[in-house]
């Protein structure tokens, strides 16, 4: 989540960070470092989705894009916070803010837009991802799954990052 936070302010690059731990090969800690740095991401806008990114690659699930802009013909429709775009498939993190009645009605409104251009839209909350991670990867798997992803286990399910 750190790693997260120090590219999204562009204080360093994936590759400067690599590097970093590639010069410390057979220090301790130098494999911990280069796999942060494998599933570090620009885009997440909280902890808890950087937590969720990870936590989904490390299941075995592809590697969603963050931040992922849908648009309709040039025009803006949501920004989701992970998807796969090939499948349409992507999750939104719910976080403290939904308490706020307006911006809960604004996501619902944006998310029909989505469900509409043939989008499944899964939601997790903090409660979920602390205590039913593993049941909301298995509906991550199947929405997937429903779309066409055949899982290449026994590859890396890493991408560069975003």
């Amino acid at each position: 989540m750190v790693i997260d936070v120090l590219l999204s302010r562009r204080l360093t690059d994936v590759s400067a960070l690599r590097g970093y731990a590639l010069a410390r090969v057979g220090r301790r800690g130098w494999r911990a470092m280069l796999r942060a740095v494998e599933l570090a991401g620009v885009g997440a806008e909280s902890p808890q989705e950087s937590r969720a990114r990870v936590r989904l690659v490390l299941a075995g699930l592809p590697r969603p894009r963050t931040q992922w802009v849908v648009s309709d013909w040039g025009r803006f429709v949501a920004r989701l916070d992970l998807a796969w775009p090939d499948y349409r498939v992507a999750v939104e993190y719910d976080g403290l803010w939904h308490d706020d009645p307006d911006q809960f009605h604004a996501d619902r409104r944006r998310l029909n837009q989505l469900v509409g251009g043939d989008w499944i839209i899964l939601h997790l909350t903090a409660k979920r991802l602390r205590e039913d991670f593993d049941g909301f990867v298995a509906e991550v798997r199947a929405a997937l799954r429903s779309r066409g992803y055949v899982s290449s286990r026994g590859t890396s399910p890493m991408h560069p990052a975003d």
